[in-house]
């Protein structure tokens, strides 16, 4: 589901951006440009993860549908390369409305400080059931001019090492260590996609998620 982001107000009922967020908006745009990537543990408001994660578990199981992999007339499903199931994000509940408000705020912010021209976005709730993976790739392909920042957001109560599940971040094609996040509760991760290949090993547990992608120009979902 993709957004045009500058929501309007109008349909929400609570705001999360206050002087925290911009500290953590902060942080986020100087390691963008430092390094390409930033990982913030325990970082998303409270309130909101915990909306998030109060939603995400709710949603059916009817609702969440195998991901595919390529796009357009390329799309197809590959249980080799990934397993997880999705449910596309839109502005259909309170949870919903308000992570999308709270991903424009953060649009907003990156697009004055870093110039990356964003303007749509488009995110979904992820769900990897024990055994589910993600092999490693890229989110864009430089010179294709659609998604230009990945963001993940984790809603994962407790979790430990022997829980699988970790984003492997790596610095560049030739990187083959990586590294290692584990899937907390609320921690943020923002990356450019055409810059990191990334992999998720498999989850031992239920692991939820979002995970949304920035682009300057109206893109298709995959």
């Amino acid at each position: 589901m993709t957004t045009t982001l500058g929501l309007s107000d109008d349909d929400l009922s609570d705001t999360f951006c206050d002087q925290n967020d911009e500290l953590l908006f902060s942080r986020i745009s100087d390691d963008l440009s430092k390094h390409g990537y930033s990982v913030n543990v325990n970082a998303l408001p409270l309130a909101l993860a915990e909306q998030l994660s109060q939603h995400i578990s709710a949603i059916s199981d009817d609702s969440f549908k195998q991901a595919s992999i390529g796009r357009n007339k390329g799309r197809s499903n590959n249980l080799t390369v990934r397993s997880q199931r999705q449910s596309w994000i839109s502005n259909d509940s309170l949870a919903s409305s308000n992570w999308l408000k709270w991903a424009s705020e953060l649009q907003c912010y990156l697009n004055q400080h870093l110039y990356l021209g964003l303007s749509t976005f488009e995110s979904h709730y992820a769900h990897y059931r024990p055994g589910d993976f993600y092999k490693r790739h890229l989110d864009s392909f430089r010179g294709q001019s659609s998604r230009r920042l990945s963001i993940v957001i984790y809603l994962n109560r407790d979790w430990l090492s022997t829980d699988g599940g970790e984003l492997i971040m790596y610095a560049d094609n030739e990187d083959l260590t990586g590294l290692r996040i584990i899937p907390s509760f609320a921690t943020v991760v923002v990356f450019l996609s055409e810059e990191h290949p990334h992999e998720v090993l498999a989850a031992h547990r239920d692991r939820y998620s979002i995970a949304g992608w920035y682009s300057p120009t109206l893109s298709t979902n995959v």
